[in-house]
């Protein structure tokens, strides 16, 4: 069964892999991307989907990266606070004027 699903998990990426190879050979004609000022960029159709599909994960790695932080540091502060060792708490007396045979239930 093990060797089934190996065998699965690499059929789905080879599938997926020859996709994207035969969208990138279907897609080689020049496009134009025009910025502003008059810039202008000619380049195959799948160099530019490429770009702009990286600069969008690197826009959304950057936008994670305060939440990352933040989580690391709350981890940390819990680490710190479950290896410290905790303070003993000392037993509970009986109330002012009692003495433990007075209490209802047991010390």
């Amino acid at each position: 069964m093990k060797q089934f699903l190996w065998l699965l998990q690499w059929t789905l990426k080879a599938a997926i892999f020859l996709m994207m190879f035969f969208f990138a050979l279907n897609n080689q004609e020049d496009v134009q991307v025009r910025f502003f000022w008059g810039l202008q960029w000619r380049s195959p159709l799948v160099l530019v989907l490429l770009g702009f599909f990286a600069a969008g994960v690197a826009v959304g790695v950057l936008g994670m990266v305060p939440r990352w932080w933040r989580q690391r540091r709350l981890a940390q502060k819990a680490l710190a606070a479950a290896t410290t060792p905790a303070t003993p708490v000392p037993p509970s007396a009986p109330p002012h004027g009692a003495s433990s045979t007075d209490m209802p239930y047991g010390p």
